[in-house]
C-alpha cells in the first residue's frame, strides 16, 4: 500500500494486482491523492496535471465502484480547482459523451454513474467558472435520467443537487426542469431515490423562489404522497424539505417579485399551518380530488403520511427558531391543538387512530417547547396551555350543566374537547417536569391557577383526560416536592367528599394513585401517616362499593387501585398495613369451588363486571406487592398470600362460560383479569402453584390459539425474545431514534394501537421504561398475550415431560389446522411461547427432558425458520440455537449445524437463505464449542458465498451479521481466516451500491468484530499485520464516507477500537473533524458513537483532542453544521457542554458529562481561565434568565439574504453569549465542575492556593494563570447557583461555596496584614446564605446551608463579632425552629426529612462550638513570639473568647440536645435483636416509623454532636447539675431523653448517676463506632470520635472511671490498636497514642490512689504486708486479654515496628546488633515514635514491683532500638526528634521509683547494665564495618545510666572502664561539637554528688583535659565553636577544682591559672586583636578575678614563683581597666546566658 503514495499512479504495481487488490490500491491511492493535491505547490501540480487527468479519466472508464468514483470525481475537481482549468471543458464533454453512451450493459453502468458523479463534483468546486455548459449538461443528465433506473435515478439527483449548490442563483433557467425531475423522484418506488431527490429539491428551494410561492401547495401535496410508504431515512429528509420550504415562505421576501411585475401575495402563517393540518388530517389525497372514500368517511390517514408530517411540523418550528416560536406561542398552541378535536372526525374516529393522533401532537409540543424555548419561555408557555385548558373546562362544563341526561351523554362535545386536553396536560405535566423547582414562582402566582385548571379536570367524563390530569399532578409534584403533600390532602379531601359521583370517584383516585407512584422520585418523601388515611380511604371505598350500584365498579377500581399504589411506598410504609392488605385480599375471593359455583348461578352481567373488576384490582395490588416491597415477602406472608390463588385460577377456567353467558360487557374485564392473573403468577415462585399448573397450562394454549386477535402483532411480542443485537438487521424502527416516541406506531402495523395511559390506569402509579414521560401501556388484548407467552415459559418448565409433550404436539396441530391470516398469528404466538420456555430453560441450566420432545420442537422452529415475517425468523434462530443448549447433545448441535448447511445449499428463496444463515450463527454465539475447525471452516465457507450473492441485499445482509457472529464467538481461532474475511470486506465496501445501506451496516459489523479479534496485535509492525491494519483503515474510511447516518457510526466504532488497540495508527485530527462535524447530527445513534469515542479518545489524548477541534473550526470547513461552528467560540467543551443542555437521550447526557469531566480533570489547571468562564457564563445565564432562543441551520443560511428583525437580533445576541438560556441541569453540572476545577488545583501547584506568590509568577509571565486570582468569580458563581430558584442548583451553589470556604479561608491577604483574602466577601457569603433559612426552604437545603455557616464561622475569616453576627443569627433562628424536637417541623415532608435538618442544625452549632473551645485552648497558651502587631492579638483575642461568649448563650439548650440526638444515635445502632426493646413512639428526633431512613442521617452528623458533647461535659467538669437548663427546653421530654425530669414522674437519678449514664453513652457510641470501622467511615468522624475520648479523659472524674474498670481500659486499648492497624493516616494515629497515654495516666493515678489509701489504712501495720499494687501482683505475670500494660505494649509495638521495621527481631534474623545505617524518619513517623516512646516510660509506674521487672527487658529494648536506628548526625550537634525522644524515656525509666524498691531493685539493676552494654556495642564496628552512629546521642544514653539514681549500675569495673574509653575516645575525635557535649557531659558527671561514680571518671579523665587545654593554649582558637569549646573545657577544671580534696586543689589550680593567664591580652594588643581574641581574653580575665580570692593562697604562691604570669595578669588589667568598667555587667549577661544554655541543653535529658 505505501506504493499507492505518490501523486501519480503508479501504474507498473498497480497492473500487476489482482482485481480486488486493485479496487484497493486505487482507491488508497485517490485518498493520498486528496490530501497531497492540497498540500503540493500548485506549480508543481500543474505540470502534471495534463498525466494526472488521463489517470482518472482512464479509471473513469475502468468500472469504478461507489466510493471510488465520489473520490475520483473529488480529486478531479480539487485538481482543476488548484491547476489550470483549460482542459476542463474537454472533460466535461467526456463525461457527458459516457452519460449518452447507449450501452446499457450492467458491466458499463459504473462507469456511467461515475460520469454523473464526476459532473457534480466539478460544478460544485468549479461553479460559475464553467459558464453557460451547465444547460447542455442539465439536459443530457436529465435526459438520461428517463431510462436510468434506481441507481442512476440516485446519484443523478445528487449530482444534480451539488451543480444547483456550485451554480447558485446563476443556473434559474434550468430550475424548473430540475423541479419537475425532482419531483417524479420523490415518489419514486426506491427509497434511496426518494431520499435523493429531497436533498436536490432542499438545494433548489434556496434559489428557486417558486417553490414557497405559487407551488407551494403542490410542493406540499408532494410531500404528502412522498410520506405514503416510506421508510425512516425518507420521512427525515422530506419533512426537513417540507418544513424548511414552509418556513421560508413565512420568512422570506421575494426577490424576483419586481421583476415579474406581478406582486406575490406574501403567505400568512394560518394558512401555512393549514397546509400542514391537512396534510395531518387528510393525508395524501389533495384538496379538490376528495376521493369517495373520503366522503364516506371510512379511510382513514395512513400512519406514515401522519408521522411524516409530525417531522415536517417540528422541522418548521425549528427553522423559525426559539425567538420565533415564542412570539406566535398562542396560534401556535391552538392549531397543533385543533387537529385532535373532533371539527376533524377523521383523525380520532377510532380508539387507534385517537391515540396514534394525540402522540404526535405530543410529540410537537414537546419537541417545540422543551427543545426550542429557555425557561423563561416555557413558563409563559405553560400559562398559554392553562389558557388553553381552562377555555376547554368551560365547553365541557356548559354540556355538563344541561339537566337532559340524554343530551349530554349523547354530546359530541365532550368528546370534542377530551383529547384537547389530553394533549394539553400531558404536555403541562412534562413542561413542569423539566423545569423542576424553577417552576416555582408559576405556582405561586395566582392568575395562572395552574393547580385549579389540572384539578377541575379531574371529574371530566372522559377517562383519558382524568387520567391525563393525575399524570398531571404527579409530574407537579416531582418538580416541586414541596407540592406532594399539600396536593395529596387536597385530592384525598375530593374523594372523601365526592364519594358518590363516579367521575371524581375514579379521577381523584387515579390523582391520589399518581401522587403516590410520585413518592419515590422525591426524596424528602411524605409524611408517614398518609399511608394510613390512604388505607383506611380505600378499605373504606371497597366497603362501600356494594351500597351504590351507580358507583359500585368506580369504588371498587378506586379502592384497589390507592392499595396497589400504596405498595410503591416500599417496606418502610407497607409493613404497617400488610395484614390489612391480606385480609382484603382473602375476601375477595370465593373461599371454596362450591363458592364458585353459587356465584355462577346468582351473579347478572353487572355483578361479574364489579367482581372482576375488584379481584382484577387485587391481584394488581399483589402484584405491585411483591415488585415494591421484596423485602416483606417472607415464607409466612406467602402462607398467606397462598389460599386464593386456585379460586383465581379456577375462576379463570370458568371465565369462558361466563362470558357465553353475560356477552359483551364482561369481554373487557375478563381479558384484563386474565392478565393480572397472568401477571402474578409471574412473579411469585413456581412452586407455590404447583397444584394449577395443568388448569393454567390448558388457559395459557387456548389463549395463545385463541380465535379473537386478528392482527399479528410481532413487533411487540417478539423484540424480548430475540437477542439485543440480531435486532439490528431489522427495520431501522426497531433501532433507537430521536423520532422513537411517534415512530413506534408505524413498527406495531396498521390494525395494533400505540399505548396509552387508558389501556391501563393502574400503569399511573409506575415508572416509564423510556424515562419520564407518560407509561405507554398496550391494549390489554395485546398484553394478555405477551403476559401468557412469558407464563408458558415458566409453566412449560415445570410440569412433566409427557404433559410437556403433549401440550407441544396440541399447539402444532392448531398451527396445522388453521389457515391464512389467522395462521399466522397462531404460529406468532406458539413460536413466542415456545421461545420464552426455551430461554426460561437455559436461563435456568434444565434439559429438554424425552427425546420424542426434539421432533416437534424442531419442526416448529424450522416452520418458523422459514416463516416471511423476518423478526419472526429472527426469533427462531435465537430458538434454534437454545434448543441446543437446552438438549447439551454435542450429536444434536451437530446434527442442527448440518440441517442448516444442507437447507442453504438447496434452497433459492430469500426466506430459507435469511433465516437459516443466522440459525448459524445463532448456534455459534451460544455454543462456541462446536466451533471445532471443520464446521467453522465450512459456515465460514457458506457465509463467504451467501455475502456476495448481490442479487439480494436481504441475503448479503443477514449472512454478513451471522459471519460477524461467528468472528466474534470463535475468537482466536478464527485468525486463519483474518485475511480472506477483509478482503471479502473491503470488496463489498467498495462494489455495494450505497443505496443498499443494510449490507453496508453489516459489513461494518463484521469489520468490528475483525478488529477486536484481532485485538493489540493490531501495534504489530510485521508486515503481514501492516497490511491488515492498512486494510481496516481503509474500510473504515469508505464507511466513513458513505451517505447512511449508521454505517458512518459504524465507522466511528470501528476506528475507535483501532485507537484503543493500535493508537499510534489512528489520524487523531481527522477522526476528530469526523467527530465534530457529526457532534449535532440527527441520528441519535451516530451521536452516541461520536460520543462514545470521544469518551475514550479524551482519557488518553484530551489536550489532542480539545486542539484538534479548535483548528477543525478555525479552519472554516463547508460542511461543519452551525453547533460545530460554535467550537470556534467555545471550544470542543463549549459545545459539548451546549450539546447537554439540548439532548435528551439519557445514555448520551450521560457520556457528555463523562467526557467532559476527563477533560477537565487533564485540563482544568492548564485551561483554567478558559473553564472558569466556561462555567461562569453557563451559570451567569441562570442570573440573567434571559430569552434569546437557538438559531437552527435554517437561519444562519437566511440571516445574510431575509431581513427578518427575529433573525438578525437573535444573531448578533448570539454572538455576544455563547450560552443560551442553558437549563437548570445543565447549570448543576456546571456548579459541580467548579467544584472539580478547585480540587484539580489542590494537586498541582502551590501558587493556586497564595495570593502572594500567584501575583508574583503573573508578573513574570503574564501566561500563568492561578485559581487564587479568579476567587471574585468562583464566589459569584456559588451565589449565583445558591441564590437561584432551582433547589438542585442551590444545593450545588451551596457545595461550592463550602468547598471555597475550606480551600482559602486561611490565605492571608498581602495588602493587610493579619487578614485574609476571604474576609472582603463577608457580604456575598451572608447574602448567599440568607434564602436557605426561609420558612419555605425544603429541609435538604437548610440541612446545606448549616453547614456553610458552621464552615464560615469555623474558618474565622470573621474576626469581628458584629460582622460574624449575621451568620450566627441565622444558626440561632434555626436552633429555636428545632427546639420542638419532632413534633414542631413542617408537615409537607417525610419525619425523616425533619430528622435531617435538626441534627444538620446540631452538626453546625457543634462544629462552632468545638473550634471556639479550641481556640480558646490555644489562645490561652502563653503566645512569645508574636510578629503581628498588639492590636491584632487583642482583635483576634477578642472575636475568640467572643465566640465562646456567642455559642455559651445557647449551650444550655444545645447540650440537651446533643444529648437526646446522641441517645437516639445510640438506639439507633442497636442490632436488630433488641428492635423489640426500642422505645414505641421513637427518639427524640426520630419516629418509630422512620427510623431506617432517619439513621443515614444520624450517621451524617453523630461524630461532631459527640465530641461538643464530650467538651461541654469536659468544661463542666461532670459536675454540672443536670437539671440545669431543662426550663429552657420547650420540648416535652419523652421517657428516653436523657436527665428525666421528676415532674414525669420517674425515678429522680443522682447526679452520680445522670454522669455514669452521660459517660457510658460518648464511652459506648465511641467504642461501638472505633471497634467495627465500616469502609465508608469518614476521617472526619473518627478523628472527631478520637477527639471526644481525649476530651473526657482530660477531667479527672471520667478517668477515675476508667483507671477503676480495668476490663474497660483494655477493651478501649483493643479497640484503638485496631484503629491504628486498618487506618494509615498519621493523625488519626495520633490522636489514638494520645487516648492510649490517658488511659495510662489514670491507670496510674489508680494505682497511686490505692497505695496512697492504703497506707493510711495500715500505717500502724509492718510495710511487709502491705499488699501488691499494680499489674503483675506478686507474681510478675502478664496475662494477654486481661492486662492494661499487655495490650499498651503491643499497641506501642505495632507502631514502632511500622515506622522502624529492623526493630522486628524476626525480620532482621537475630536480636543482636545489626549493620544498617540509621536513618531520620519522616516528620509524621518521628511523632508517632516519640508518643510510643512516652507511653512505654509510663508503663511501669502502672505495674507492682514484679510486674515491672518482666516488661522492662521489652520498654529497654525498643527505647534503645529507636535510639539505634535513628541517632544520624546532624549538623551543629543537634538531636533529631526520636532519638530526644527515646534519652527522654530512658532517663524517666531510670529515674522510676522501681529501680529502688526493695522487691525490683537488683533485677532493674541488672537490666539497666544489660542495657548500657547495648548501648556500648553500639559504638563497637560489627564484622569490621563503622556504623555511623551519632556519639553525641549515645554518649548521652550513657551519660544517663551513669548519673542514674542508683549508681551501682554502672560502678561494675568492666562497665566503667568501657565507659571512660569511651569519653577518652570521643575527646580524640576532631568534631568540637562533639568535644564540647563531651565536656558538658563531664562536668555533670564529675559533679555528681556520690563519689563512687565520679571519681574514677576524674581520675581516668582529668589529667587529659588539661593536656587538651594546653594544646589549645598553643594553638590559638580561631572561630566561636572553639572559643566556646575552651570555654567548656575550663568550666570542667573548674568543677574540677571545687569537687578535688584539699591536698590535690592546689596543684588543679596551678594548672588552671597559667592556661588563663596566657589568653589575657595586654593594652597594644587589645586594640588590634580579633574579635574571638578578645571575647577570650575577657573570659579569662572574669574566670582569674572569680577563682583569684577564692583560693587566694594557691593564687599568691604561683604569682610569687613565677614573675612572667604576674607581669602579663597586670599589664592586662591595667589595660583592661577603662573597657573592663564598661564591660563587666554586659560581659556577665554574657555569661550567664552561656551557662543556662548549657543547662538547659542537659535538662531535656539528665
Amino acid at each position: 500500500m505505501e506504493l499507492a503514495h505518490t501523486l501519480l499512479l503508479n501504474e507498473d504495481t498497480y497492473s500487476q494486482l489482482g482485481e480486488v487488490q486493485k479496487a484497493e490500491f486505487v482507491f488508497e491511492w485517490l485518498r493520498y491523492l486528496e490530501k497531497l493535491l492540497l498540500a503540493t505547490n500548485r506549480g508543481d501540480i500543474r505540470e502534471k496535471q495534463k498525466n494526472l487527468v488521463e489517470q482518472l479519466l482512464s479509471l473513469l472508464n475502468s468500472s469504478p465502484g461507489p466510493p471510488t468514483r465520489k473520490l475520483l470525481a473529488k480529486n478531479l475537481a480539487i485538481l482543476y480547482s488548484i491547476g489550470d482549468t483549460f482542459s476542463v471543458y474537454e472533460t466535461i464533454d467526456k463525461c457527458n459523451d459516457l452519460i449518452r453512451s447507449k450501452d446499457d450493459s450492467p458491466s458499463y453502468l459504473p462507469t456511467k454513474l461515475a460520469a454523473v458523479v464526476c459532473l457534480g463534483s466539478l460544478y460544485k468546486k468549479l461553479g460559475r467558472i464553467l459558464g453557460n455548459t451547465f444547460t447542455d449538461t442539465v439536459g443530457n443528465i436529465l435526459k438520461a435520467m428517463k431510462s436510468a433506473e434506481s441507481q442512476g435515478r440516485y446519484e443523478i439527483m445528487l449530482s444534480l443537487q451539488k451543480i444547483l449548490s456550485g451554480l447558485g442563483a446563476a443556473a434559474t433557467p434550468c430550475h424548473r426542469d430540475v423541479y419537475k425531475a425532482a419531483r417524479s423522484c420523490l415518489t419514486d418506488r426506491s427509497m434511496a431515490v426518494r431520499c435523493a431527490a429531497a436533498k436536490c429539491l432542499l438545494e433548489l428551494q434556496n434559489e428557486a423562489f417558486f417553490m414557497w410561492s405559487t407551488d407551494l401547495d403542490s410542493v406540499a401535496t408532494l410531500c404528502f404522497k412522498s410520506f405514503e410508504g416510506s421508510n425512516y431515512d425518507v420521512r427525515i429528509s422530506v419533512s426537513k424539505l417540507l418544513g424548511t420550504v414552509l418556513a421560508k415562505a413565512i420568512i422570506s421576501k421575494h426577490p424576483g417579485a419586481a421583476a415579474s411585475r406581478q406582486s406575490i401575495r406574501r403567505v400568512s402563517l394560518e394558512e401555512v399551518l393549514e397546509l400542514l393540518g391537512t396534510g395531518f388530517l387528510r393525508g395524501s389525497s389533495g384538496f379538490l380530488r376528495v376521493s369517495g372514500d373520503m366522503l364516506k368517511g371510512t379511510s382513514s390517514v395512513s400512519r406514515d403520511v401522519r408521522v411524516g408530517v409530525t417531522q415536517a411540523y417540528v422541522v418548521f418550528i425549528s427553522t423559525l427558531g426559539g425567538v420565533w416560536l415564542e412570539r406566535n406561542f398562542a396560534a401556535f398552541l391552538s392549531h397543533i391543538l385543533s387537529l385532535v378535536s373532533q371539527s376533524h372526525p377523521k383523525a380520532t374516529q377510532t380508539q387507534i387512530d385517537a391515540v396514534c393522533c394525540r402522540r404526535c401532537v405530543s410529540f410537537i409540543l414537546r419537541t417545540a417547547i422543551g427543545g426550542l424555548l429557555g425557561e423563561k419561555a416555557q413558563i409563559a408557555a405553560a400559562k398559554d396551555i392553562c389558557q388553553a385548558i381552562w377555555k376547554l373546562k368551560k365547553v365541557v362544563d356548559a354540556v355538563m350543566s344541561e339537566r337532559n341526561l340524554e343530551t349530554r351523554l349523547g354530546s359530541t362535545d365532550v368528546a370534542a374537547t377530551q383529547h384537547m386536553l389530553v394533549c394539553a396536560l400531558q404536555e403541562l405535566g412534562n413542561l413542569m417536569h423539566s423545569l423542576g423547582t424553577t417552576a416555582a414562582p408559576l405556582l405561586q402566582d395566582s392568575s395562572a391557577g395552574i393547580l385549579d385548571s389540572v384539578i377541575s379536570v379531574i371529574i371530566h367524563p372522559s377517562i383519558s383526560v382524568r387520567l391525563a390530569a393525575a399524570w398531571c399532578l404527579r409530574c407537579i409534584a416531582m418538580a416541586l416536592p414541596s407540592y406532594l403533600t399539600p396536593l395529596l390532602d387536597r385530592c384525598i379531601e375530593q374523594l372523601a367528599v365526592l364519594k358518590s359521583s363516579p367521575e371524581a370517584v375514579t379521577g381523584f383516585s387515579f390523582a391520589v394513585a399518581s401522587l403516590l407512584g410520585a413518592v419515590k422520585h422525591c426524596p424528602l418523601g411524605i409524611p408517614h401517616g398518609k399511608g394510613k388515611i390512604i388505607m383506611t380511604l380505600a378499605e373504606d371505598l371497597l366497603c362501600s362499593a356494594a351500597q351504590n350500584s351507580r358507583v359500585s365498579a368506580q369504588r371498587t377500581q378506586a379502592g384497589w387501585l390507592l392499595i396497589a399504589a400504596l405498595m410503591t411506598l416500599g417496606p418502610a410504609v407497607v409493613s404497617h398495613h400488610l395484614a390489612r392488605v391480606l385480609l382484603l385480599w382473602k375476601c375477595v375471593f370465593p373461599v371454596s369451588p362450591k363458592e364458585l359455583e353459587t356465584e355462577k348461578s346468582r351473579g347478572d352481567s353487572f355483578t361479574w363486571q364489579v367482581t372482576l373488576e375488584g379481584r382484577a384490582g387485587a391481584l394488581c395490588a399483589i402484584k405491585t406487592f411483591i415488585s415494591h416491597c421484596g423485602d416483606l415477602f417472607t415464607e409466612e406472608v406467602i402462607q398467606y398470600l397462598l389460599p386464593p390463588i386456585p379460586c383465581a385460577v379456577d375462576l379463570l377456567t370458568q371465565l369462558s362460560s361466563i362470558l357465553k353467558m353475560y356477552g359483551g360487557p364482561l369481554k373487557t374485564p375478563s381479558v384484563i383479569y386474565r392478565q393480572r392473573l397472568y401477571e402474578l403468577l409471574i412473579l411469585l415462585p413456581p412452586e407455590t402453584y404447583k397444584g394449577n399448573f395443568c388448569a393454567i397450562l390448558k388457559e395459557l394454549a387456548a389463549d395463545l390459539i385463541a380465535p379473537d386477535i386478528q392482527v399479528a402483532a410481532s413487533t411487540f411480542l417478539l423484540p424480548p425474545l430475540c437477542h439485543q443485537d440480531d435486532l439490528l438487521i431489522l427495520s431501522p424502527l426497531l433501532q433507537e431514534t430521536d423520532h422513537r416516541f411517534i415512530e413506534e406506531q408505524l413498527l406495531l402495523g396498521s390494525g395494533v394501537a400505540c399505548g396509552s395511559l387508558e389501556y391501563d390506569p393502574y400503569s399511573i402509579y409506575e415508572k416509564d421504561v423510556e424515562g419520564n414521560s407518560v407509561p405507554k401501556p398496550l391494549p390489554p388484548t395485546l398484553l394478555v398475550i405477551s403476559s401468557a407467552v412469558k407464563l408458558f415459559g415458566i409453566v412449560c418448565a415445570h410440569v412433566g415431560e409427557a404433559q410437556r409433550l403433549h401440550v407441544l404436539e396440541q399447539l402444532l396441530d392448531s398451527i396445522k389446522h388453521t389457515k391464512g391470516a389467522r395462521q399466522q398469528v397462531v404460529q406468532l404466538h406458539v413460536v413466542s411461547s415456545f421461545s420464552s420456555f426455551l430461554k426460561y430453560m437455559a436461563g435456568s441450566k434444565r434439559s429438554l427432558g424425552v427425546e420424542e420432545m426434539r421432533r416437534p420442537a424442531l419442526t416448529l422452529v424450522m416452520g418458523a425458520l422459514e416463516s416471511p415475517n423476518p423478526l419472526l425468523r429472527c426469533t427462531a434462530a435465537e430458538a434454534w440455537a437454545r434448543l441446543a443448549q437446552v438438549v447439551g447433545d454435542g450429536a444434536f448441535t451437530a446434527g442442527l449445524a448440518q440441517i442448516s448447511f444442507d437447507k442453504l445449499k438447496s434452497a433459492r428463496d430469500v426466506v430459507t437463505r435469511t433465516g437459516y444463515s443466522l440459525a448459524l450463527g445463532s448456534l455459534h454465539r451460544y455454543l462456541g464449542g462446536i466451533s471445532s475447525s471443520q464446521h467453522l471452516n465450512s459456515c465460514v465457507g457458506i457465509l463467504y458465498t451467501l455475502s456476495q450473492d448481490s442479487t439480494s441485499p436481504d441475503v448479503q445482509t443477514w449472512a454478513l451479521h451471522s459471519l460477524s457472529l461467528l468472528i466474534d464467538s470463535a475468537g482466536a481461532l478464527y485468525y486463519v481466516h483474518v485475511e480472506p474475511t477483509l478482503s471479502l470486506i473491503i470488496m463489498l465496501l467498495l462494489n455495494v451500491p450505497p443505496t443498499h445501506a443494510e449490507v453496508h451496516q453489516s459489513v461494518g459489523r463484521c469489520l468490528n468484530a475483525l478488529i477486536t479479534t484481532l485485538g493489540p496485535e493490531l501495534q504489530g509492525n510485521s508486515t503481514s499485520i501492516s497490511a491488515l491494519r492498512t486494510s481496516c483503515l481503509l474500510g473504515c474510511a469508505v464507511m466513513q464516507d458513505n451517505p447512511d447516518c449508521l454505517v458512518q457510526a459504524q465507522a466511528i466504532s470501528c476506528l475507535q477500537q483501532l485507537h484503543m488497540f493500535a493508537p499510534r495508527h489512528v489520524n487523531l485530527s481527522s477522526l476528530v473533524s469526523c467527530l465534530c462535524v457529526n457532534l449535532c447530527s440527527p441520528y441519535l445513534l451516530l451521536r452516541r458513537a461520536v460520543l462514545a469515542c470521544l469518551r475514550q479518545l479524551v482519557q488518553r489524548e484530551a489536550a489532542e483532542v480539545s486542539e484538534h477541534a479548535v483548528m477543525l473550526a478555525k479552519g472554516n470547513r463547508e460542511d461543519l453544521t452551525p453547533d460545530a461552528i460554535n467550537i470556534r467560540e467555545v471550544g470542543l467543551e463549549g459545545a459539548l457542554l451546549n450539546l447537554l443542555d439540548k439532548e435528551t437521550d439519557q445514555k448520551l447526557c450521560h457520556d457528555i458529562k463523562e467526557t467532559l469531566n476527563h477533560i477537565l480533570t487533564y485540563m482544568a489547571v492548564e485551561k483554567l481561565s478558559f473553564w472558569i468562564k466556561l462555567c461562569k457564563d453557563v451559570l451567569a445565564a441562570s442570573a440573567e434568565f434571559t430569552s434569546i432562543a437557538c438559531v437552527d441551520t435554517m437561519q444562519e443560511e437566511e440571516g445574510d439574504k431575509g431581513d427578518d428583525a427575529s433573525v438578525l437580533t437573535t444573531r448578533n445576541d448570539e454572538k455576544s453569549h455563547p450560552f443560551t438560556n442553558p437549563r437548570w441541569a445543565t447549570r448543576v453540572f456546571a456548579a459541580e465542575c467548579v467544584c472539580k476545577i478547585i480540587n484539580q488545583c489542590e494537586n498541582a501547584d502551590r501558587a493556586h492556593f497564595d495570593i502572594a506568590l500567584a501575583q508574583e509568577m503573573k508578573k513574570k509571565d503574564s501566561r500563568n494563570d492561578f485559581l487564587v486570582l479568579h476567587l471574585a468569580d468562583l464566589i459569584r458563581m456559588a451565589f449565583m447557583a445558591a441564590t437561584d430558584h432551582s433547589n438542585q442548583l442551590r444545593l450545588s451553589g451551596l457545595e461550592t461555596l463550602l468547598v471555597v470556604i475550606r480551600r482559602f479561608a486561611t490565605i492571608p491577604e498581602p495588602e493587610f496584614p493579619g487578614h485574609v483574602i476571604l474576609e472582603q466577601y463577608q457580604a456575598n457569603v451572608g447574602a448567599a446564605l440568607r434564602p436557605a433559612f426561609t420558612s419555605e426552604t425544603p429541609p435538604d437545603v437548610t440541612a446545606k446551608a448549616c453547614q456553610v455557616c458552621s464552615a464560615w464561622i469555623a474558618s474565622g475569616v470573621v474576626s469581628d463579632l458584629n460582622d460574624l453576627r449575621r451568620v450566627h443569627q441565622l444558626l440561632v433562628s434555626s436552633l429555636t425552629k428545632i427546639q420542638a424536637g419532632k413534633e414542631a417541623l413542617s408537615h409537607l415532608y417525610n419525619e425523616s426529612a425533619s430528622t435531617m435538618e435538626i441534627l444538620a442544625v446540631l452538626k453546625a452549632w457543634a462544629e462552632v462550638y468545638i473550634i471556639a473551645v479550641e481556640r480558646q485552648k490555644n489562645h490561652s497558651q502563653p503566645l512569645k513570639t508574636t510578629t503581628c502587631p498588639e492590636e491584632s492579638v487583642r482583635n483576634a483575642s477578642y472575636s475568640l473568647d467572643g465566640l465562646l461568649d456567642l455559642v455559651s448563650v445557647d449551650l444550655g439548650t444545645l447540650s440537651r440536645l446533643w444529648l437526646a440526638a446522641l441517645q437516639d444515635f445510640a438506639l439507633l445502632t442497636l442490632p436488630s435483636e433488641f428492635a423489640s426493646q426500642l422505645p414505641v413512639e421513637g427518639g427524640a428526633f426520630y419516629t418509630a416509623e422512620t427510623s431506617e431512613n432517619a439513621k443515614l442521617h444520624y450517621y451524617n452528623s453523630w461524630a461532631l454532636i459527640l465530641h461538643a458533647t464530650a467538651l461541654w461535659l469536659t468544661s463542666t467538669g461532670f459536675a454540672a447539675d443536670p437539671e440545669e437548663g431543662a426550663s429552657n427546653l420547650s420540648r416535652p421530654v419523652t421517657p428516653t431523653s436523657m436527665c428525666q425530669d421528676s415532674s414525669s414522674g420517674t425515678i429522680v437519678k443522682s447526679p452520680e448517676d445522670v454522669y455514669t449514664d452521660r459517660f457510658h453513652l460518648i464511652l459506648g457510641i465511641s467504642v461501638e463506632f472505633l471497634c467495627s470501622l465500616r469502609s465508608d467511615a469518614t476521617m472526619e468522624s473518627i478523628t472527631a470520635c478520637l477527639h471526644a475520648l481525649q476530651a473526657l479523659l482530660d477531667v479527672p472524674w471520667p478517668r477515675s472511671k476508667i483507671g477503676s474498670d480495668q476490663d474497660l481500659g483494655i477493651e478501649l486499648l483493643n479497640v484503638l490498636h485496631r484503629v491504628i492497624l486498618t487506618r494509615e493516616s498519621p493523625s488519626i494515629q495520633l490522636a489514638s497514642l494520645e487516648v492510649v497515654r490517658q488511659i495510662i495516666c489514670a491507670a496510674q493515678e489508680h494505682v497511686k490512689e490505692k497505695r496512697r489509701s492504703a497506707e493510711v489504712d495500715d500505717g500502724a501495720a509492718e510495710k511487709e504486708t502491705l499488699p501488691e499494687f499494680g499489674e503483675g501482683k506478686d507474681t510478675g505475670g502478664l496475662v494477654p486479654g486481661k492486662s492494661l500494660v499487655f495490650a499498651t505494649l503491643e499497641l506501642c509495638v505495632c507502631i514502632l515496628v511500622r515506622q522502624l521495621p529492623e526493630l522486628n527481631p524476626k525480620l532482621t534474623g537475630s536480636p543482636g546488633v545489626k549493620v544498617t545505617k540509621p536513618y531520620i524518619l519522616s516528620e509524621d513517623g518521628s511523632r508517632l515514635v516519640s508518643a510510643a516512646l512516652v507511653i512505654l516510660s509510663e508503663l511501669p509506674a502502672v505495674c507492682s514491683p514484679e510486674g515491672s521487672i518482666s516488661i522492662l527487658p521489652t520498654i529497654l529494648y525498643l527505647t534503645i532500638g529507636v535510639l539505634r536506628e535513628t541517632a544520624v548526625k546532624l549538623p551543629g550537634g543537634q538531636l533529631c526528634s526520636t532519638v530526644a525522644a527515646s534519652l527522654q524515656a530512658l532517663k524517666g525509666i531510670v529515674s522510676s521509683p522501681m529501680a529502688r524498691a526493695e522487691k525490683s531493685h537488683t533485677a532493674w539493676t541488672d537490666l539497666f547494665r544489660s542495657a548500657l552494654t547495648t548501648i556500648l556495642d553500639c559504638w563497637d564496628p560489627v564484622d569490621g564495618t563503622h556504623q555511623e552512629l551519632d556519639e553525641i546521642s549515645l554518649l548521652t544514653a550513657m551519660a544517663v545510666f551513669i548519673l542514674s539514681p542508683s549508681p551501682e549500675v554502672t560502678t561494675i569495673p568492666c562497665l566503667q572502664k568501657r565507659c571512660i574509653e569511651k569519653f577518652k575516645d570521643t575527646l580524640e575525635i576532631k568534631d568540637p561539637m562533639v568535644q564540647m557535649k563531651t565536656y558538658q557531659l563531664l562536668l555533670s558527671i564529675f559533679q555528681y554528688p556520690n563519689p563512687t561514680v565520679s571519681y574514677p571518671y576524674i581520675y581516668s579523665l582529668a589529667s587529659y583535659i588539661v593536656e587538651k587545654l594546653q594544646e589549645i593554649d598553643h594553638r590559638k582558637p580561631e572561630d566561636v565553636t572553639e572559643l566556646q569549646l575552651f570555654q567548656e573545657g575550663i568550666k570542667v577544671l573548674e568543677a574540677l577544682v571545687a569537687v578535688a580534696e584539699e591536698q590535690h586543689r592546689s596543684q588543679l589550680v596551678a594548672c588552671l591559672l597559667p592556661i588563663l593567664i596566657s589568653f589575657l591580652l595586654d593594652e597594644n594588643t587589645l586594640g588590634s586583636a580579633t574579635s574571638i581574641m578578645r571575647n577570650l581574653h575577657d573570659f579569662a580575665l572574669q574566670n582569674l578575678m572569680k577563682i583569684g580570692p577564692q583560693y587566694s593562697s594557691v593564687f599568691k604562691s604561683l604569682m610569687a614563683s613565677s614573675p612572667a604570669l604576674k607581669a602579663r595578669l597586670e599589664a592586662a588589667i591595667k589595660g583592661n581597666q577603662e573597657s573592663v568598667k564598661v564591660k563587666i555587667p554586659t560581659s556577665k549577661h554574657t555569661k550567664n546566658t552561656g551557662k543556662n544554655s548549657s543547662i538547659q541543653l542537659k535538662t531535656s535529658f539528665l
